[in-house]
């Protein structure tokens, strides 16, 4: 990248820790792209000898080196300083993905002095940490922790009502538990200090111990929220939960020390950046250091999102964010405390929607039926809704690999459902990829339903907002929708779309697919917009959540447009209100503001989406979640690189076979009865649709944390024995439709429209998977 101007305006920096690459994006005041960089933890950090940026060990462990995030950072801020002039980043913001780092109590209570002389990683060594290798946000070794909190706080709803959410893998609690209950004693009696690894790296930043914000608080498990109906005046760590987790009250007071104070007003700067980057990097004293969150909240960040909006990030864990007004926890989602909003305005609140089994049974998927991308798109697109044409012998599948949360929380498996039957397997293997997506997609809509009911995002929700159209109410939707939902057995009237999201917002590399993408707007009967860097980025890699080289990611985005606010904010104070910095406005204002005055003074000029990047002769309108990691370059040692998609002739064979594959796919005595027995290791297998490598240079395939190509048909023998490269094609990812400018501003590109025959279609559905899905968590089947 040709080094930036040495002397201009105010700049703003962005970072994301990510699963597999440490990100930084750089933006004006205006909010226009100026730099990225990233450091790849695969390539650049190859002596770590880690996939994806983790190990995995057999089973639901995921863990990386915290010595190698300080290693990065390093290598981050050199590549930034030779790049740009430093003295122009004004406000430094970032989020980082959920991990905890554990500290020993040597360098307790002040924050270990740093020369400016030496890196940070030869000053901070792995013994450091009483946890060298510490589990990342894909773990899920702590499942059986978090469900024993929970039946000891009673339940799923009295665990929600106390800490905002209910039991899942990645909360802080259960990995407390899991290191007390399962690792040997001397890293509990070491540990001096825990932090989430978004506050450890704002730590990092600036010098000295930062505290956690509320919204991280809330993720935890432990924090018990001030927003509820008679609750406290004041926010705290709940001894209760507390208690369980260190085993007795006096352990509980210790872990209550290791986590510190929390700061619970999130609209201003934590503090300025350290000395040591200043004397280091180049950075000026007065560098604002903003209070840093998880990775998906800063992404949700990014997008802007109004009430009534959804944020959908198809990932390695795929989420549901939505604006919510009150804070009424219950267990069928989580809730957060905005991460960006002052203290004089009214309390606004994120739910989310959660399910762990996104990016691995989608690989697995492609890999059993479909060998590639491209033929994998081609099926969901061709295979009629509900896997058949019938009205009455709709198909369906859950693929639960790993353990979920509330309700599917105690089910593990791979269920399929033909005629309301369960079967081993579907007698027209084409409609497999279709089924999994729509199970993923409708677990959503119903989710959504569900929570709507509770009354959490706010009485005056409508689809009916300015520019966004849809169709109107069709004449199924005009009867009594409250006779209908009780004739269903349903609690909400699938016909109704009113209270369905009024616009999608995409994040992830499956979202690049133009199938999913259709699919998503005709469940939800909603337009669905995709950031335009994430659309650009797609034409260069579509199959990966990284963004390709020169492309932003949106939680280093989040976190440059979050640092920008809040120096607006501090220099409105400090000029006494001048409109030079001003920043008084809500985020979401503020940011749609300053999008469009560059909107105007550019005469309507898109944002850029990417700096120097990779071009593409596809059609675009323009990185990608950058929420951690998918689909690697390598797919597996058994076969291709997904770079190189096969031929699709697959599809066609099996068309021709009535829907039947070779046998060969299900060589080795590899059925679906065992992948429903042996679960466990099929998780390591497939473990990744974890990205792997950002240089398409390297092109080892890794056979760790890429899915296993099970019929190991990547490349075929051929006459002396040797493989044959085969013909390749690559997938077609989404491109933009035409946008309204209000969307395009800030920087959303519509990929899909919304279909209100296609939503009709699967409201018809939707009974029958309320019905089955009952009967999974009620283990009638």
């Amino acid at each position: 990248m040709a080094p930036g101007s040495k002397s201009g305006p105010a700049l703003f920096l962005g970072l994301e820790l990510a699963t597999d690459q440490l990100r930084a994006s750089i933006v004006d005041e205006s909010l226009e792209l100026i730099g990225v960089e990233c450091v790849d933890f695969d390539t650049e950090l190859s002596e770590y000898q880690t996939q994806g940026g983790i190990f995995t060990t057999p089973g639901d462990a995921y863990t990386t080196p915290v010595d190698m995030w300080v290693k990065a950072l390093d290598f981050l801020l050199e590549k930034l300083s030779r790049n740009y002039d430093l003295t122009r980043i004004k406000s430094i913001g970032g989020c980082a993905q959920h991990a905890v780092v554990w500290w020993k109590s040597t360098p307790i209570p002040s924050f270990p002095a740093l020369d400016p002389r030496l890196p940070l990683h030869s000053q901070l060594p792995p013994n450091t940490f009483s946890l060298a290798n510490t589990p990342v946000s894909q773990d899920t070794s702590a499942h059986t922790h978090a469900l024993a909190v929970e039946a000891l706080l009673g339940g799923p709803d009295i665990m929600a009502s106390r800490v905002g959410t209910c039991a899942n893998a990645s909360i802080l609690a259960a990995q407390l538990l899991r290191i007390r209950e399962s690792w040997t004693s001397d890293v509990w009696a070491r540990t001096g200090k825990v932090q989430l690894a978004s506050t450890f790296f704002a730590s990092m930043m600036v010098g000295e111990w930062v505290n956690m914000g509320e919204a991280e608080a809330c993720a935890t498990g432990l924090w018990a929220h001030a927003g509820g109906q008679g609750g406290p005046a004041q926010g705290h760590w709940d001894e209760g939960v507390l208690e369980i987790v260190g085993g007795s009250r006096e352990e509980g007071r210790r872990i209550r020390g290791w986590l510190g104070e929390v700061d619970v007003a999130s609209g201003r700067k934590a503090a300025h950046v350290s000395r040591y980057l200043c004397e280091r990097y180049g950075f000026e004293p007065d560098t604002i250091v903003t209070p840093f969150t998880s990775d998906y909240l800063s992404g949700y960040l990014s997008l802007c999102p109004s009430p009534g909006d959804a944020v959908l990030s198809l990932g390695p864990m795929d989420t549901l964010l939505t604006p919510a007004q009150h804070y009424l926890p219950t267990r069928l989602y989580s809730l957060f405390p905005h991460p960006a909003q002052d203290t004089g305005e009214k309390r606004r609140y994120i739910a989310m929607l959660t399910s762990r089994n996104a990016d691995v049974p989608r690989a697995l998927v492609r890999d059993m039926y479909t060998k590639s991308w491209s033929a994998f798109d081609r099926l969901v697109a061709i295979v009629p809704p509900g896997g058949s044409i019938g009205l009455d012998d709709k198909l369906f599948s859950f693929w639960l690999l790993q353990g979920d949360s509330y309700p599917l929380s105690h089910v593990k498996g791979i269920y399929r459902f033909e005629t309301g039957i369960k079967v081993n397997e579907f007698r027209d293997l084409r409609a497999n990829p279709r089924c999994l997506l729509e199970s993923q997609v409708l677990s959503f809509r119903v989710r959504w339903s569900r929570m709507i009911s509770t009354g959490v995002l706010g009485s005056h929700i409508t689809r009916n907002r300015g520019n966004v159209q849809t169709p109107g109410p069709s004449p199924i939707t005009s009867s009594a929708p409250s006779t209908r939902a009780s004739s269903l057995g349903l609690p909400f009237d699938p016909y109704d779309h009113s209270p369905l999201p009024a616009r999608m917002l995409v994040t992830g590399a499956a979202a690049n697919f133009p199938s999913v993408a259709n699919l998503v707007g005709d469940v939800f009967n909603a337009p669905v917009f995709m950031p335009s860097t994430q659309v650009d980025s797609a034409q260069v890699v579509p199959h990966r959540n990284a963004p390709a080289g020169g492309f932003p990611s949106r939680g280093s985005l989040g976190g440059a447009y979050f640092a920008r606010w809040i120096w607006g904010k501090e220099r409105s104070s400090t000029s006494g209100g001048s409109g030079a910095g001003r920043g008084l406005g809500g985020f979401e204002e503020e940011i749609r503001r300053l999008h469009g005055k560059r909107w105007v003074a550019s005469g309507g000029m898109p944002l850029r989406t990417n700096v120097n990047g990779p071009l593409s002769g596809n059609g675009g309108s323009g990185a990608n979640s950058g929420t951690s990691t998918p689909y690697g370059h390598p797919r597996s040692g058994l076969g291709t690189t997904i770079l190189a998609e096969e031929e699709e002739d697959e599809v066609e064979e099996m068309e021709r076979n009535g829907g039947m594959l070779n046998a060969s796919v299900f060589a080795g005595g590899f059925a679906d009865r065992d992948l429903g027995r042996d679960v466990s290791r099929m998780r390591t297998l497939t473990g990744s649709t974890v990205d792997t490598t950002t240089s398409a240079g390297s092109g080892v395939p890794s056979t760790t944390f890429t899915t296993p190509d099970l019929g190991a048909g990547g490349a075929s023998p051929g006459a002396n024995g040797g493989a044959v490269a085969p013909q390749t094609t690559s997938l077609t990812p989404v491109t933009a439709m035409p946008t309204a400018d209000s969307e395009a501003q800030i920087g959303l590109a519509k990929v899909a429209e919304a279909d209100v025959d296609a939503f009709m279609t699967y409201a018809a559905i939707v009974p029958e998977y309320c019905r089955l899905e009952s009967m999974l968590c009620k283990s009638l089947v």
